[in-house]
């Protein structure tokens, strides 16, 4: 696809997604998830003709600009949708499938370990909801749902939702693979921390009770047995 179609396509892409988009003219010139999609492309032709320098030149630029990042050697399909998009960084090696959504804080990277290919690959139709973390060289099937501030570390079946930390599949071809709340709330490592020293505070407080108590019981039943002069 010729790329003054694909931008094109893109801005219908918007309008048929996002209900706020109230018009061509608002979508050109406001929607910074576009402009990192466009200013990609070019990069990414650049990228591809070994024009390195000048295609990294063009990718910060973008990025100083939106406040996304994508790396001029990602691969992205058609009709991605960026929503809102600020924070989100895509990796060198991503490939990113058709009718893709990302949302704002969404991160496609790698985990420091790998070479070569060691970012993810995202199929078609995908949901990623914002602040989800897909990390490493894995696979996220078609038409999968990743829940708001997930991270993925593993292969992602097609057809399924996955949400938490770590990412775990909770609903697979419309059926519950267990029973857990699709709430988006997840684990506070701070908050159970703090909960842990609440209990365990609890705890002290109610066993010195107990010794006060006791004492109290001994010194009361030692004054009644001294003898009376």
């Amino acid at each position: 696809m010729g790329f003054w179609k694909s931008v094109s396509e893109d801005i219908r892409n918007v309008l048929e997604l996002d209900p706020a988009a109230r018009s061509k003219a608002e979508v050109i010139l406001t929607y910074p998830g576009l402009h990192a999609l466009w200013a990609h492309r070019i990069a990414h032709g650049l990228w591809t003709r070994n024009v390195k320098l000048m295609a990294k030149l063009i990718a910060q630029t973008s990025r100083w600009l939106t406040g996304i990042e994508i790396h001029p050697g990602a691969v992205i399909g058609e009709r991605l949708f960026i929503d809102h998009g600020f924070g989100i960084v895509i990796g060198e090696t991503a490939i990113i499938g058709n009718d893709v959504t990302i949302y704002q804080g969404v991160t496609l990277g790698g985990t420091g370990k790998e070479k070569g290919k060691r970012h993810p690959t995202i199929g078609n139709d995908v949901l990623i909801s914002a602040g989800a973390k897909v990390l490493g060289n894995i696979t996220i099937g078609d038409c999968v749902k990743i829940g708001a501030s997930s991270v993925v570390l593993k292969d992602v079946p097609s057809d399924s939702t996955v949400v938490g930390i770590p990412g775990r599949v909770v609903i697979r071809n419309g059926e519950r693979v267990k029973q857990h709340d699709l709430d988006h709330r997840f684990p506070d490592p701070d908050r159970e921390c703090q909960e842990r020293l609440e209990r365990a505070v609890a705890q002290l407080e109610d066993k010195l009770a107990s010794l006060e108590k006791r004492m109290e019981e001994k010194t009361h039943d030692s004054v009644l047995q001294q003898p009376h002069e």
